[in-house]
């Protein structure tokens, strides 16, 4: 089974060489990794040189710096400048991966072997953690079990290309599990030791800073048409967990500032509606309860397309 990794990159000197030797000591390697070197200024471009010198696997690509970098449709543009010039159709998986990542070593290995004995799955992950700066806890950064991690989305290609691949907006890596989920796929993450990453700069962080890569998801969630009250809800969980009060209150602030400025929002009504009961079984339900009822009705979307 052969797998796919495209890297959009730009100014990743601090960390990459961790997320380099982490893929490099993969029990099973990547077939391929293309990353997208997006006009970086810093030491990225000799480091990815000095790699894929050394390693035949990896690829390097370059776009023209513009000037700064740039998150949301930004990195979707990135990926696809790699992924368009890559025949994809010689992978069985692909994968939209981050060079700010520390990986166990069987992390891709384990992934495979889980697709593998369930044809749903469409896309999966691990789950990210982050290192407290002052006491060095490893700390987990929430992310459901119905979703795969943004930083780390690994895909079956079928499944990638059968919803369209991503959505050229902030909130690219929430939108595509629900496409799957629409047509019968299933995302899931796991919380186990050995798909356990670090996540070398924290979900959400920005380069501006907390506050304003919150507000950005915020604005992400109004864009998918989440509604307000899931979004509070969603919000004062956030609060609870670090960085306590400021993290959701963020992302509270992101999304009814783009509502009362009317920002555009998500074109794919049905999609949309979709989203919206389901989000409003997770309120009545749980969400791991909605998700499993959802998933077990959804048997019949898949079967219907796949046999």
């Amino acid at each position: 089974m052969s797998y796919l990794l495209v890297s959009p990159c730009r100014n990743e000197s601090d960390y990459m060489r961790i997320t380099l030797d982490s893929v490099v000591n993969q029990t099973i390697q990547p077939d391929l990794w293309v990353i997208v070197d997006d006009g970086s200024t810093d030491a990225t471009p000799q480091i990815l040189a000095d790699y894929a010198e050394k390693y035949p696997f990896i690829k390097v690509i370059t776009r023209e710096n513009r000037g700064h970098r740039s998150v949301g449709p930004g990195v979707i543009e990135a990926f696809y400048y790699g992924y368009d010039q890559v025949d994809v159709s010689q992978f069985d998986f692909i994968c939209k991966f981050d060079l700010d990542l520390d990986l166990p070593p069987r992390y891709f290995e384990i992934l495979i072997d889980r697709m593998k004995q369930n044809p749903r799955i469409g896309t999966c992950s691990g789950k990210a953690y982050f290192r407290d700066k002052k006491s060095g806890e490893l700390i987990s950064e929430k992310c459901g079990d119905e979703m795969s991690v943004g930083m780390t989305k690994f895909y079956r290609r079928s499944c990638f290309e059968e919803i369209g691949g991503f959505v050229r907006q902030v909130m690219w890596d929430g939108i595509d599990c629900h496409k799957c989920r629409q047509l019968g796929w299933i995302a899931v993450s796991w919380d186990e030791p050995d798909l356990q990453f670090i996540h070398l700069r924290p979900m959400g962080s920005s380069q501006k800073g907390i506050f304003t890569g919150r507000m950005r998801h915020g604005f992400g969630q109004y864009f998918m048409g989440t509604g307000l009250i899931y979004m509070t809800a969603s919000s004062v969980f956030r609060m609870l967990h670090p960085p306590y009060f400021l993290g959701g209150a963020a992302m509270w602030w992101g999304y009814v500032k783009s509502m009362l400025t009317r920002q555009p929002r998500f074109a794919d009504k049905p999609l949309v509606a979709f989203i919206r009961h389901y989000q409003w079984q997770c309120l009545v339900k749980g969400k791991a309860e909605a998700t499993r009822q959802l998933n077990e009705q959804q048997t019949v979307v898949w079967q219907q397309s796949h046999g």
